[in-house]
């Protein structure tokens, strides 16, 4: 077998067949790390002509004018073949050397040990131990959980070979109920296009300045546009209420509840059904005067409740961003967006809905364990990865290693 460097079309077209695609690993993420100064090489391991491997290779100068190699979701190639994947890897070892690299880093995007949606081990499930202590024998370190540059922890929803009665009916009661009462109320969904992505944005700013988190900067989500999304790979979506038709529908709601009231007569076993309705106006009540508060306040009819950005590459939908108003959370519409794309998915035969993001160890309760919460409520399993490896490739990773603890100390 001869290690090749090959061109971009020759990598999309293995990618796109290959059993572990992901946009990670997408020769338009690539592009995307140009655009902050990363070098890129696609390179393959032929046999009479036909690749038996592939990989997309990043590279960076860090210190010492050295550079830091990276393949985002791992190299391309069958994990369960040893022979060829150890001559993959010393092909590629000898080529990020060559080229003034002092590191290579992989995240392959293959899963550790199968989980259940409670992040519990199934037993004699999937399990690829193999493949880690291939790669820790081979001379690849593990990278930290918390210091790795993706997700390894996910919850995921598989699709394949059901219907959306199958999938509703499966999700906790009060997800479905969520979603129903979204879909009553009148919430619209609105897909963006170029140039408004800077409504996302701001979503996205109020979410992370809320949360605590970073936002990347605009170009970001306009660049991952220009890549993705001729081919349909990406699309952001936006939620909105039209506050006039909102306080209309609730209006008539009320009416129904009163006109029942009115229909009952004051005999004793009456009082309670009484009480409900009571209760139930009254609430329907304080809903109206809400929205019609936030109605003079936002000298609006139509408000934006909420984001979310969705990569649509085959086998998966991966619902990578989102954000809400934190004032309008109460509406739910998040859910009414996942459920959308849930239902896109079944009708055009992914294989998964992939909730992405969940924090590591789910099962002990970690921080920020309501994301985690919110996504269970769908059904769904746990998918933890493998996590992130790198490769010494000369004394310079060692050294700078030695320096970056002494400045954390």
């Amino acid at each position: 077998m001869n290690f090749v460097q090959i061109k971009e079309e020759e990598y999309r077209k293995f990618w796109e067949d290959h059993p572990l695609k992901t946009f990670l690993s997408s020769k338009e993420i690539a592009k995307l790390r140009e655009k902050s100064g990363w070098k890129s090489y696609f390179v393959g391991l032929k046999e009479k002509n036909k690749l038996k491997a592939a990989a997309m290779l990043l590279s960076h100068k860090r210190h010492f004018g050295k550079n830091e190699f990276y393949s985002p979701r791992g190299v391309l190639v069958d994990y369960k073949d040893e022979k060829v994947f150890k001559q993959f890897l010393e092909e590629i070892k000898k080529f990020v050397k060559e080229n003034n690299g002092y590191v290579f880093r992989m995240d392959p995007y293959i899963i550790y040990k199968e989980r259940d949606i409670d992040g519990n081990v199934v037993k004699d499930g999937e399990d690829n131990s193999d493949v880690v202590n291939f790669l820790k024998e081979f001379g690849f370190k593990k990278i930290k959980t918390e210091d790795e540059e993706q997700v390894s922890w996910m919850f995921s929803l598989g699709l394949e070979g059901k219907d959306e009665k199958e999938i509703l009916k499966e999700m906790k009661p009060n997800t479905r109920n969520t979603i129903r009462k979204a879909e009553k109320i009148g919430i619209t969904i609105k897909e963006l296009k170029y140039d408004e992505l800077d409504r996302f944005q701001k979503i996205m700013e109020e979410t992370g300045e809320r949360k605590s988190f970073s936002v990347r900067d605009i170009s970001y989500y306009q660049n991952m546009y220009k890549l993705f999304s001729d081919k349909g790979e990406v699309k952001y979506f936006i939620t909105e209420l039209n506050l006039k038709e909102y306080i209309k529908k609730l209006k008539e709601e009320k009416k129904v509840k009163e006109d029942k009231y009115n229909n009952l007569s004051d005999a004793k076993y009456n009082d309670g059904q009484k009480k409900g309705l009571t209760n139930e106006i009254n609430a329907i009540d304080r809903r109206i005067k809400d929205a019609e508060d936030i109605r003079n306040d936002k000298k609006n009819d139509i408000i934006t409740l909420s984001g979310s950005m969705f990569i649509i590459i085959k086998p998966e939908i991966i619902y990578l961003s989102s954000g809400n108003y934190s004032e309008f959370m109460k509406f739910n519409s998040q859910y009414l967006l996942q459920w959308m794309m849930i239902k896109y998915g079944i009708e055009h035969g992914f294989k998964k809905h992939n909730f992405y993001g969940i924090p590591a160890n789910i099962n002990t309760h970690p921080k920020d364990y309501g994301i985690y919460e919110f996504k269970r409520g769908f059904n769904g399993y746990v998918e933890e990865l493998i996590g992130e490896f790198e490769l010494p490739i000369t004394y310079h990773y060692k050294l700078l290693k030695l320096i970056h603890k002494i400045k954390n100390h």
